[in-house]
């Protein structure tokens, strides 16, 4: 595991000017969440990212993160995201554009769900085959369809899904299930110290140490 990585992730993972353009940042230079409130994360090197990237002797090919993007469908007040800042449709934009094909991925973190489970959106069940579009729509069966797919396209690569502490059931325990289903390494994240729900510094480095504990 080394070499090229990409990061598919939602405001825990947003660094501005990095994530691409156009997506919506948290984390700012100077240490600034959602450019307003101050907080200790004030680099990208002090992201769980910039830390970690560098320890593994890892190159950042791509940072696709959204600040207040959820994994599946349903976003915050009820908002379609089918074609906007799901993880899903972002996964499916760089799929059909060719980027994976045109580039050497060797590990992939997917660090999501957690505003799918703020938001409000559905629970639903676990499944592993025979999806239709309103399944997505629900968190379960939207997380796990997202982790068929990215296997799917990347079976060659090293794929790490991180799972956010205080998330509470039934998400953490059947998100790990899914997760194990697939042969991902997961990372269940436990007493991440944070600001207005977002880690801090001492959150991020947190972070970093139970990744690299998990690998």
């Amino acid at each position: 595991m080394s070499k090229n990585v990409i990061i598919f992730g939602d405001s825990y993972s947003t660094f501005k000017g990095i994530i691409p353009e156009g997506y919506e940042p948290y984390y700012y230079p100077g240490g600034y969440s959602n450019g307003v409130e101050k907080n200790d994360v004030e680099t990208p090197e002090d992201t769980w990212w910039g830390q970690l990237i560098p320890e593994i002797g890892g190159n950042l090919l791509l940072n696709n993160s959204w600040s207040g993007s959820t994994v599946g469908y349903t976003g915050y007040n009820n908002v379609d995201c089918s074609e906007s800042s799901s993880f899903i449709y972002r996964f499916k934009q760089l799929r059909d554009a060719g980027f994976f094909k045109e580039n050497k991925i060797d590990t992939v973190f997917v660090f999501g769900g957690t505003n799918d489970c703020w938001c409000g959106a559905p629970m639903g069940e676990l499944k592993y085959e025979g999806w239709t579009k309103e399944d997505l729509y629900s968190v379960l069966p939207a997380f796990s369809y997202f982790l068929k797919i990215l296997t799917d396209e990347l079976k060659d690569c090293k794929i790490v899904a991180i799972v956010n502490s205080e998330l509470g059931e039934p998400f953490t325990q059947s998100a790990k299930t899914a997760i194990e289903h697939y042969g991902i390494t997961p990372v269940m994240l436990e007493d991440i110290d944070k600001l207005t729900g977002h880690p801090t510094l001492k959150g991020m480095t947190s972070i970093k140490e139970q990744i690299l504990k998990a690998l």
